[in-house]
């Protein structure tokens, strides 16, 4: 199929990105719009950490938290991610939202979340959720799918008619601090909008970029 070339109007054009917003309302808003229109996990997000000597790896996680101190989201400490982020804490964080044709990257540092607040969030999950958590080493080797599973059995037995399943102490959250972010807005003919907020203190530096 050959690709049109001739120009898209005005009004088949989302609106261009504002370059006066706030970075945090902004995200909020294209968040708000994406909880109306995504299938599912319109919160979920890539998280790509690196090694001290630069061997990325990246991963889809739930965003579970935010606010102007950052984003916020929680796993298991031994996991390949809580090692690169003891070691190297700098992160890059990617939304991508196919039904509005946009993403936002997040580029920051992580700071743990309080025991209070991961406390808080472990409580809010499911119990099997829970169980799952205190029975996994994530990212360790497996043998065989039954250990995991027996593992589980062990932990529900364990906490039979218990409300309460403490939060293992290798599992908690990070809070991304942002220290930049980038908006994209697909455009027609790959004429796509793009804008970034750089942090220079208690300000933010906007740019538009090229396509």
């Amino acid at each position: 199929m050959t690709e049109s070339t001739s120009t898209p109007s005005p009004a088949s054009s989302p609106a261009l990105i504002d370059l006066a917003a706030d970075p945090f309302t902004l995200f909020s808003e294209w968040m708000h719009e994406a909880e109306k229109t995504e299938p599912s996990d319109p919160n979920a997000m890539v998280v790509a950490t690196s090694t001290p000597n630069g061997h990325p790896s990246a991963r889809i996680v739930l965003l579970k938290g935010m606010d102007r101190r950052g984003f916020v989201f929680y796993t298991n400490h031994d996991s390949r991610k809580g090692n690169e982020l003891a070691e190297n804490s700098h992160v890059a964080l990617l939304f991508h939202w196919k039904s509005l044709r946009r993403q936002i990257r997040i580029e920051g540092t992580v700071t743990p979340v309080t025991a209070e607040e991961a406390d808080a969030y472990f409580a809010s999950r499911s119990r099997i959720s829970r169980m799952g958590a205190v029975a996994s080493d994530q990212s360790r080797p497996l043998a065989d799918r039954a250990i995991f599973e027996q593992r589980l059995k062990d932990v529900e037995a364990r906490y039979e008619g218990q409300d309460l399943i403490p939060r293992p102490e290798n599992w908690s959250g990070y809070r991304v601090e942002p220290t930049c972010f980038e908006f994209w807005q697909e455009r027609p003919y790959r004429l796509h909008d793009r804008a970034t907020w750089t942090r220079d203190g208690n300000h933010w530096n906007v740019t538009r970029l090229y396509p």
